[in-house]
């Protein structure tokens, strides 16, 4: 189960409409081993695609190299679908490298008008399971 602000969820969306009609992504740190999303990274999409993301390398290896200093790892990897649901693509499966996060989607397409859908997966050696996300008022 993610749970995680309502600040949170509300930056990841804000980040997911900012960026429509290309896809969106970023991370939310967190203290190594707490399972607690804390800090809001947004990232550029280097394909700057409405299809496909991809973290620029450089940039990743920065805030990765961040995260090891502030004691912190990736426990929300979030990424926007444009005109699909909030579920992870073959890519978004075959690309997800970190077993321990949340990997969080959030659909922008048209048909949601001012809503957008949030749903959160576990990833680990290809097999993807949906999880409960729990969004709090802290």
């Amino acid at each position: 189960m993610l749970t995680i602000s309502r600040e949170l969820v509300d930056k990841i969306i804000a980040h997911a409409r900012v960026d429509h009609p290309d896809e969106a992504c970023g991370v939310i740190a967190g203290p190594v081993g707490s399972d607690s999303p804390e800090r809001f990274i947004a990232m550029e999409n280097a394909e700057r695609s409405p299809t496909f993301y991809r973290f620029d390398s450089l940039e990743q290896l920065r805030v990765w190299r961040e995260m090891d200093d502030r004691d912190e790892e990736p426990v929300v990897i979030y990424h926007s679908h444009t005109a699909t649901e909030a579920y992870p693509s073959r890519t978004d499966i075959s690309y997800a490298a970190e077993p321990g996060a949340h990997y969080v989607l959030v659909s922008t397409r048209e048909e949601l008008g001012a809503e957008a859908e949030f749903r959160s997966y576990r990833i680990v050696d290809g097999v993807v399971s949906e999880e409960k996300v729990t969004i709090t008022s802290g």
